[in-house]
């Protein structure tokens, strides 16, 4: 699909810094992008490279230690520094969540029913019997059978899928303009995570709905991903159309992330998968340089001596970006 329409969600310049006993850690650096209704940008890159703070950032729910300077906008709104009252108001209503693991944000000792209608009352002042009634239409919009019934369930007498389609019914009960996942199929099985995602995808198609796909797994942001980010150590690294990046990755830490990716007939020597040596690193300050670097086959001094902007591969800045001294593109050119 594709998005139309001026962006939802503007973010520019994020940087996320947090206070530790050990100092300062810089966990996002010079963050930017857009999303547009209906579009599914997937923010993607290893454990650690400030993806879910990120996320987070978004609807301010970072912890005190949390030092958030830039810009979040919510079409005219801006969210960076806005009053909590102000942004209580915005989560659930405006921008909403849908974590990893269901069970851990679903409390178990209350009805799948009486947690989603808490929602609409308190957001939309519906009355208990139009907020049941409303509940109902939301689990029969994200495909749980015999919804009537099961909004009198427990948690716990849900599956997994289902109960990740719960969450999903609760975080578009008040029509968010943005849905944040993360890693919302991490701990479902192949088949079902495929139903989640088609899900997920036909939710931003039919209701217009911004969605932010936090993930790891890039087989997940090739089945549903309109735009890919790539971020790595707090920093985006390449970023643009989602088949314009697989086809022709710019960034070696995509090419990595792409490499490592199982596929039938591709293994490394030895019978290992490919992996990308090293670590993220963590940084109590970003570097005047390629952060990549010490892990890059590619880098040499220029990378360790000065930090890459994120440069367009064509003359279109909107489109495909890279910040590296030495695109894989180009040293593809050169070698042919």
């Amino acid at each position: 699909m594709t998005a139309q329409g001026e962006p939802v969600l503007t973010v520019r310049d994020l940087r996320v810094t947090f206070r530790t006993d050990d100092g300062p850690v810089s966990a996002v650096d010079s963050v930017s992008f857009d999303v547009r209704p209906g579009e599914v940008l997937a923010v993607v890159g290893e454990s650690g490279c400030g993806k879910s703070v990120t996320a987070m950032s978004i609807a301010g729910l970072l912890p005190p230690s949390a030092t958030v300077t830039g810009s979040v906008r919510l079409r005219d709104q801006e969210l960076v520094g806005a009053p909590e009252p102000t942004l209580r108001r915005v989560r659930g209503a405006e921008v909403a969540y849908v974590f990893q693991e269901p069970m851990t944000s679903l409390n178990p000792v209350f009805t799948v029913g009486s947690q989603i209608t808490e929602t609409l009352r308190i957001h939309q002042k519906l009355s208990r019997k139009q907020a049941l009634a409303r509940a109902v239409e939301l689990l029969a919009l994200v495909g749980i059978p015999s919804p009537a019934s099961r909004v009198g369930a427990y948690p716990h007498q849900f599956s997994g899928g289902m109960r990740q389609r719960v969450m999903i019914a609760m975080a578009l009960a008040c029509d968010p303009a943005v849905l944040v996942a993360d890693e919302p199929t991490t701990a479902l099985d192949v088949t079902v995570q495929a139903a989640v995602l088609d899900l997920l995808r036909d939710l931003g198609t039919r209701l217009g709905t911004a969605i932010v796909l936090i993930t790891h797994d890039l087989g997940v942001v090739a089945d549903i991903a309109d735009r890919v980010l790539v971020m790595y150590a707090g920093r985006v690294v390449e970023t643009g159309p989602t088949q314009e990046l697989f086809d022709a990755p710019r960034h070696h830490y995509t090419l990595g992330l792409l490499g490592a990716v199982p596929t039938a007939g591709r293994r490394a020597a030895g019978g290992r998968l490919q992996e990308i040596p090293g670590l993220v690193p963590v940084l109590h300050e970003q570097p005047d340089a390629c952060t990549f670097a010490e892990r890059c086959p590619a880098a040499d001094e220029q990378c360790r001596a000065g930090a890459p902007a994120l440069e367009p591969r064509d003359t279109d800045p909107t489109t495909h970006r890279a910040a590296c001294w030495h695109p894989a593109d180009a040293l593809l050119t050169k070698g042919r």
